[in-house]
């Protein structure tokens, strides 16, 4: 992938935990490197084939002088996620902010933050078997497609499947969505339990009846297993009601585990 440097952009603003930074105000300088494919661009010559710098700063300046942050991490995390909003051909940026005038009584050239972020594809499963299931799978969905975070949302038909491992309960509704994501992996989670949670979500009986359950099922290809996550989900390739939803949507998918496309894991299963 190619890269389009812009180095110190000077924008002044108002950011910082203390009274007088959001009083005063103080200069920034900005440092950004957008990834993108710019063959077309070199081959056709044509600026549509490729990013406005001159937009770009435009729109980092519009991004730091809209709204005031404590932190400059807040700061380049709403100028890395304005960036990959605005233009789609750039798949991933690296975002500076340096604070040469931040508050500290002693001598020192700068103070930066510095953070990368890029789209990533995710794979999450929904179901619910209690109370107005299909307005809780609906308003998860919402949520999702509202996060400033999430882009270019698609979703499975819902369908009824029997209760898996503790069947002492009603059915449930399932489905699945397929999005581009700037979350992190736990950050996607964190930012799903708290879905779950605003549906009254509870966790008393493993497998048992819930308002919503949400599951990330794949990041892009990643192998992730810590305690809290583990990608791809450990038992998805047993169960129908991910499965078929999932199948809808990326069929193709492979699972870098079991080296199958989800149609091919479909297919494997038992039936009734």
């Amino acid at each position: 992938m190619d890269k389009i440097y812009i180095t110190d952009l000077k924008i002044f603003a108002y950011h910082g935990v203390f009274a007088h930074e959001n009083l005063n105000g103080q200069n920034f300088y900005i440092n950004a490197v957008l990834t993108l494919d710019t063959e077309q661009a070199g081959i056709s010559d044509e600026l549509a084939c490729s990013v406005n710098y001159g937009e770009v700063c435009e729109l980092i300046k519009k991004t730091m002088t809209e709204h005031n942050y404590k932190l400059i991490e807040a700061v380049a995390q709403s100028v890395a996620t304005a960036i990959l909003y605005h233009y789609k051909l750039v798949k991933s940026v690296e975002i500076e902010i340096k604070k040469p005038e931040a508050p500290i009584n002693m001598e020192f050239g700068c103070v930066s933050v510095k953070i990368k972020r890029s789209w990533h594809t995710a794979v999450i499963a929904l179901g619910s078997n209690m109370g107005n299931s299909k307005a809780y799978i609906n308003n998860a969905i919402q949520q999702l497609r509202e996060s400033i975070y999430i882009s270019d949302l698609q979703q499975s038909e819902l369908i009824m499947t029997k209760p898996y491992g503790y069947t002492e309960q009603n059915n449930f509704l399932n489905g699945a969505v397929l999005c581009k994501t700037i979350y992190s992996p736990h950050g996607l989670l964190k930012f799903m339990q708290s879905i779950e949670n605003n549906a009254g979500r509870t966790r008393e009986i493993h497998w048992g009846p819930r308002t919503l359950d949400l599951d990330l099922i794949f990041y892009d290809n990643k192998i992730i297993n810590t305690p809290d996550l583990i990608i791809p989900h450990p038992d998805m390739h047993n169960r129908d009601f991910v499965l078929k939803p999932v199948a809808e949507l990326v069929p193709n998918y492979y699972h870098p585990v079991f080296k199958q496309t989800i149609k091919q894991l479909l297919e494997g299963l038992p039936h009734d």
